[in-house]
């Protein structure tokens, strides 16, 4: 009998784990658990949210805005080029680009370059053929850009010789036109191939 009542006291004595103990612990690792996941998520999402600005702004800037519809015509006085004319349209997807050529901000530039010449910013009309009467060239609408050679100065543009005009909106890519005027310029309308 001594030795159960030694037994008893000896079992009375000895603490062990309760269940609220292991209960705090355990939620304690899944409190840890997920701070550590909700801020991996979050750095993920961050990070992949930027990859798509990133994306989407490289786009912007290397789609093609405007494309070229129909040929380039010249028209000639009979020794040289005095005025270039060319219709243009949006590409699929493309977004609004300013043609008037009077606008202060936001407008499109045409360059000439030539092997002897170089010009930043030529005089161009812009006529709707298509679409409302703005020179804002929207989707669905046709533009026919004039550039009259004999108001910039020192753009004669002779016969074989080859020119480039640079079409260059306010955002997007530019819109290169590279051709040659043919060796006779006798006819007075030339579709530059």
């Amino acid at each position: 009998m001594k030795r159960m009542q030694q037994l008893i006291r000896r079992i009375r004595e000895e603490r062990g784990i309760t269940g609220l103990e292991t209960a705090i612990v355990l939620i304690a690792f899944v409190v840890v658990a997920a701070v550590f996941a909700f801020v991996v998520l979050s750095t993920g999402l961050f990070s992949s949210e930027r990859a798509k600005e990133t994306v989407y702004a490289g786009l912007s800037k290397t789609r093609g805005t405007m494309e070229l519809t129909g040929g380039v015509i010249a028209t000639s006085n009979g020794t040289q080029a005095t005025r270039i004319t060319f219709d243009v349209t949006l590409a699929a997807g493309g977004d609004s680009v300013n043609l008037d050529p009077a606008a202060t901000s936001n407008r499109t530039v045409i360059s000439y370059i030539d092997s002897a010449f170089t010009l930043n910013s030529v005089v161009y009309t812009a006529t709707t053929i298509t679409g409302n009467a703005d020179k804002l060239l929207e989707q669905g609408e046709l533009l026919e850009v004039s550039v009259d050679l004999t108001q910039n100065a020192g753009m004669a543009i002779p016969a074989n010789k080859t020119f480039t005009l640079e079409v260059k909106p306010p955002s997007g890519s530019f819109m290169v036109i590279q051709r040659t005027t043919p060796a006779s310029m006798a006819a007075t309308i030339i579709n530059l191939n």
